[in-house]
């Protein structure tokens, strides 16, 4: 079904038997429930199709949002997951474990291909490069390794290792690496240019994000802030408060159109803020009941979103209410205006 909104419209065209309406996913749709242990991280794969869960009961669980089914499951790390995501061709999958290895899966099979093993302490974030070739992932032991995935090679390719502290989190897109680390830094890596540049927060980084458009960064702090930075210069365009997050890592996020920013909180709220103004316009209290809301991932292409908790329940949120209480999936297929 189209859900074929303007930015400037404030709700969506009302389906029949509609309830409520909104131009932001907040409303839910389906609960992701099967792991047994706290979700560290919630993605959707490169198409948004299907999404990935990574948890501390050691597993990584495939799903279809839409229907909540979940498809494979994933096991062979030693310890907690932390990270997992999918490559551009959904037929693998890397996962970032405390056992201080990377694995690369066989989507099909659901066995490893490869254990990668250089980082000394937990990997807490694993990402592919544009094409897939090579896999890139940010440690406790304040490193990030590159792996290239088409030779025999086990070692790392390249290493960064200008953080002072755990690295948390981590964007990459073509030539660019983005890095958060807990010694209060957002570091731009660009690669093709053997150059880096770095921002100091104060407080320890926990999400970092580009922008859609290239030109922002977005940055969350265990100060209860997220800042919006001019990628090129550094300088803060926008904040926005009034989550909880002085302890826990929380992800803040973009929408797809980035015209919002939506972030977890401690107490187990999401809140939704518009980009420009920098205004809060919702607050879902209660979305993960009082559990840290610990992950969050915007759909690549529709106003779809999935939060991630401390709970081991995943929630998958959409713009229109049905009047039965469940939600309307949007179109997922690209073709729908900004919502």
């Amino acid at each position: 079904m189209d859900i074929d909104t303007e930015a400037s419209a404030g709700c969506a065209p009302r389906p029949k038997g509609y309830i409520s309406t909104s131009s932001y996913p907040s409303f839910m749709h389906e609960q992701l429930v099967g792991h047994e242990g706290a979700v560290m991280a919630a993605r959707f794969t490169h198409t948004g199709a299907y999404c990935l869960t990574s948890s501390r009961d050691k597993s990584i669980k495939l799903w279809n949002p839409q229907t909540g089914m979940c498809i494979k499951t994933y096991k062979g790390h030693g310890r907690d997951v932390n990270d997992a995501v999918g490559s551009v061709d959904n037929s693998r999958i890397a996962s970032a474990g405390g056992d201080k290895m990377v694995f690369l899966w066989d989507v099909g099979t659901g066995q490893t291909i490869t254990r990668f093993r250089g980082h000394t302490s937990t990997v807490n974030c694993v990402r592919f490069n544009k094409d897939s070739t090579v896999i890139i992932s940010a440690s406790y032991d304040r490193s990030v390794q590159f792996w290239d995935m088409r030779s025999n090679n086990f070692h790392p390719i390249m290493t960064l290792e200008e953080a002072k502290d755990s690295i948390p989190t981590m964007d990459v897109v073509d030539a660019m690496i983005l890095t958060g680390s807990v010694d209060g830094h957002v570091r731009l890596y660009d690669i093709r240019m053997g150059a880096m540049r770095e921002d100091y927060m104060k407080d320890p980084v926990t999400s970092v994000q580009f922008s859609h458009d290239r030109n922002c960064i977005l940055a969350s702090t265990l100060n209860s802030t997220v800042r919006l930075l001019d990628k090129e210069s550094g300088e803060m365009l926008a904040e926005y408060t009034g989550r909880t997050n002085t302890e826990y890592k929380v992800d803040a996020v973009l929408s797809h159109n980035d015209a919002y920013v939506v972030s977890g909180s401690e107490d187990g709220d999401l809140c939704y803020w518009d980009l420009v103004s920098g205004r809060m316009l919702h607050r879902a209290s209660g979305a993960h009941g009082k559990s840290v809301v610990a992950s969050l991932a915007y759909h690549p292409k529709a106003p779809m979103l999935l939060s991630a908790s401390l709970d081991g329940v995943v929630k998958v949120w959409h713009t229109v209410a049905r009047a039965d209480g469940g939600a309307v999936a949007p179109d997922t297929s690209g073709t729908q205006k900004a919502a």
